[in-house]
């Protein structure tokens, strides 16, 4: 690695892991003033995550994390990027992590909306080597944060430049079906919003159809080819990793997380979450503890 861009990760992952530090929650995640950013940190090797991430952008910059999408696994080391263009469940595993060398990573939500833009102002994805690029406007916007008043102002631009970076770079075509989604995937998106911000309660497919301005068929379909679940599977995918974030990082049990998360049966929670998980949720709660 060239030495400026040793020294500009080096400098990112000190950054990142002093704002992770201070920052972080119970789970390692530590929210930013810079919308949709966020860096995450693990002191030891994690059981399965399961998730079903907005798009995003992920560097990690030390330890690693072996993540299957689909039927795809990858593992990501210091260095590497992991990218999401679509709403699609995961399964990802910290695999490297110390008290001593912490698994730290940088997390950007991708605007969908701004890579449309990059893309109708000529900016043709690449396969270029910008990962010195990317850093160095990773960094520029991390050091933001030691400078509240000036995030209203500059973040946006900064923000503008890192997708800038992942549209020209190796990633650029995958980045590139984001800003460049069919009709029908924007309808499905706004259905999927709407699952995301009310996963507890009960969404008619009518309702959801209506959302997205498709019939329940068509949105059924649609749903299904962007995110390999149904709109009811993604609703109950949601509700059982939210219920089980419940009960490993707020002390709740399994009924008042079934409850929390719109189940109105315990028996029922407790089927699909050992069909998920492959324990009941109070084993896996337990073993989680224990770890």
């Amino acid at each position: 690695m060239e030495r400026g861009k040793l020294h500009s990760m080096m400098t990112l992952l000190e950054t990142v892991r002093r704002h992770t530090e201070a920052c972080g929650n119970a789970e390692g995640v530590a929210a930013s003033a810079v919308p949709g950013l966020t860096t995450v940190r693990a002191t030891m090797p994690s059981a399965l995550l399961h998730a079903i991430p907005e798009p995003l952008f992920c560097l990690v910059l030390q330890g690693s994390k072996h993540v299957t999408i689909g039927q795809q696994g990858t593992l990501y080391q210091a260095g590497d990027a992991l990218l999401v263009t679509a709403d699609i469940p995961t399964v990802s595993q910290v695999t490297q992590a110390s008290l001593a060398a912490p698994y730290l990573a940088l997390v950007l939500a991708l605007d969908a909306a701004l890579i449309a833009q990059l893309l109708a102002e000529g900016v043709a994805p690449g396969s270029a080597d910008t990962d010195a690029e990317l850093g160095d406007a990773a960094l520029r916007l991390m050091h933001l944060l030691d400078r509240p008043a000036a995030v209203p102002v500059l973040h946006a631009q900064r923000v503008r430049e890192l997708h800038y970076w992942l549209l020209c770079g190796r990633h650029g075509v995958q980045v590139a079906t984001l800003g460049a989604r069919s009709h029908h995937a924007q309808q499905v998106g706004r259905a999927i919003a709407l699952v995301r911000a009310e996963f507890a309660r009960t969404l008619p497919v009518n309702e959801l159809a209506s959302v997205a301005a498709m019939s329940a068929s068509s949105l059924h379909y649609h749903f299904r080819q962007l995110t390999s679940l149904s709109p009811l599977q993604f609703q109950k995918r949601l509700r059982l990793i939210e219920a089980r974030r419940l009960m490993r990082f707020t002390g709740a049990s399994a009924s008042s997380a079934a409850f929390a998360v719109g189940y109105e049966s315990v028996p029922q929670f407790t089927r699909d979450y050992g069909k998920l998980f492959g324990a009941p949720p109070v084993r896996d709660a337990r073993a989680a503890l224990s770890n």
